[in-house]
């Protein structure tokens, strides 16, 4: 296991929020303000990135001109806690879908209905306080130059046996999410893990390897593109996808034996001090997630979900399921296996 240098491992200068009273500190990955006309300014917390989300805000604010928009990136363990603490957010949009649910489960979140919420699907909402918006499926991602001359993988036991048979390409050439500092990537470790035994097989290989752990899925495939990495496990296939329409060094494996797809949701806290201009924009969250093709961004729409390719083991589901590995004990149990098998050097060299 090996770590990127810290210059590597920031989206962005870490900018430190105060937020009063007995609240820690929030640390930022990006943070914008858009002026609007009126008095009315929307606090947003998001793990979504500024050049994802400024195309959906400005379209926002086009159609909103009097509300602004006070936008702040932070990982999703960073969002789960501010709001847990109280912090004062209006809107809170997160890829962790389970710890979304755990806000609303503890009471976190204010319920909000809408004709657009109305007509979501029923399993892209949960009791009218956790709303889906895109369905977005880890993948790998690979360098094109790292693969040339090999066959590629087709389901996850293809990929164990090509790490196996090639130490020279892939030592210290692979990239995954840090699950215990990742929202995200505990999600997904955990979601992956429950649905198929491949999932340990190919971490213990991983680890035997000297897996590089990562808080983001963007400095994975930054990684991928320069060389340093020849293999992202369990990136986000929307931004790989959106990568990879400017860049042709790099390649999403077609992995056909199953799909781990997240929603990403948001909600408005009970701490919320402008609900009603968060409802309208949870509104246009939903408007643009419900289209076969947004106007605004590369996220893949909610119909995503219902694709042949995604239904073998997701979309993992908003239900009271995903907290079964928040909880304590549980939570503790996996990651020590998961260090067991990713962190192998971690214990021959302390």
């Amino acid at each position: 296991m090996r770590f990127p240098d810290l210059a590597r491992s920031l989206i962005a200068t870490a900018l430190s929020l105060c937020l009063g009273g007995p609240l820690a500190a929030l640390e930022l990955e990006d943070q914008k303000f858009y002026p609007g006309r009126g008095g009315v300014v929307l606090k947003v917390i998001s793990t979504g990135d500024l050049e994802v989300f400024e195309p959906f805000i400005l379209a926002f604010q086009a159609e909103n001109p009097t509300i602004g928009i006070d936008y702040s990136v932070t990982s999703s363990a960073e969002l789960h806690r501010a709001i847990t603490q109280g912090a004062v957010f209006d809107v809170a949009i997160s890829s962790a879908m389970d710890l979304q649910f755990q806000l609303a489960n503890d009471g976190a979140a204010q319920a909000y209905t809408s004709p657009v919420t109305q007509a979501l699907p029923v399993w892209a909402q949960w009791r009218n306080q956790v709303f889906a918006f895109t369905a977005e499926p880890a993948v790998a991602v690979i360098s094109r130059a790292a693969f040339a001359g090999m066959e590629r993988p087709t389901t996850r036991q293809d990929l164990i046996a090509l790490l196996r048979q090639n130490p020279a390409v892939f030592q210290n050439a692979i990239g995954t999410y840090d699950v215990r500092t990742s929202g995200l990537g505990y999600l997904f470790a955990t979601q992956e893990a429950r649905n198929s035994d491949t999932y340990w097989r190919l971490s213990e290989l991983m680890g035997l390897r000297g897996t590089a752990l990562y808080c983001c899925s963007a400095q994975m495939i930054d990684d991928v593109a320069a060389g340093r990495l020849s293999l992202a496990y369990n990136v986000l296939g929307s931004y790989a996808a959106e990568r990879i329409a400017r860049d042709d060094r790099l390649e999403i494996l077609d992995l056909q034996d199953y799909a781990t797809v997240m929603l990403r949701t948001a909600l408005i806290p009970a701490t919320a001090t402008q609900p009603a201009s968060a409802g309208l924009f949870i509104d246009h969250l939903l408007q643009e997630g419900m289209r076969e093709q947004s106007r605004v961004w590369a996220l893949p729409p909610l119909g995503a979900a219902q694709t042949p390719e995604a239904r073998a083991y997701g979309p993992i589901r908003l239900g009271p399921a995903l907290l079964v590995y928040l909880d304590k004990l549980n939570r503790n149990a996996f990651l020590g296996a998961w260090s067991d098998a990713m962190l192998q050097d971690a214990v021959d060299n302390p």
